[in-house]
């Protein structure tokens, strides 16, 4: 198994905010006052929807690059919404100031359903969960 990604999260002193740590950044996380944070940073949800709008840019980028595609500014619109049931749903929408033909632009959506972040919320993730060991023994 090879090592995609790591992160670390710690608590500060302010109800639901937390930094979070990643591949040399350090981050904030929180929730909106609506639902007694601080907003301080972007809730969790928020950074899943950047992290595949981003995935998505890039994976889009790389792809025109090879190409030879000029695809201009991109710009993606995502939004999270879940059902009744619990059921999430992502819209993702996908513009760009360059004149794309038909072609193009059915190409740039495949590809899109194919970057890693997709696939990976497409397919789900195993997640196990386990009790780490006391740090001051």
């Amino acid at each position: 198994m090879r090592l995609i990604a790591s992160a670390s999260v710690t608590s500060t002193p302010f109800n639901y905010t937390h930094r979070v740590e990643t591949a040399g950044f350090e981050l904030l996380s929180d929730e909106p006052p609506s639902s007694g944070g601080q907003n301080a940073g972007p809730a969790p949800y928020d950074y899943l929807l950047a992290s595949l709008g981003a995935c998505t840019a890039i994976t889009l980028r790389m792809y025109a690059e090879k190409k030879g595609w000029h695809i201009g500014e991109l710009q993606i619109s995502l939004t999270l919404s879940k059902d009744q049931e619990g059921r999430a749903w992502i819209e993702r929408s996908i513009s760009t100031d360059a004149l794309l033909d038909d072609t193009q632009w059915a190409r740039l959506l495949e590809i899109a359903d194919k970057s890693p972040v997709t696939r990976t919320l497409l397919k789900g993730a195993n997640i196990s969960t386990s009790r780490a060991a006391p740090e001051n023994v």
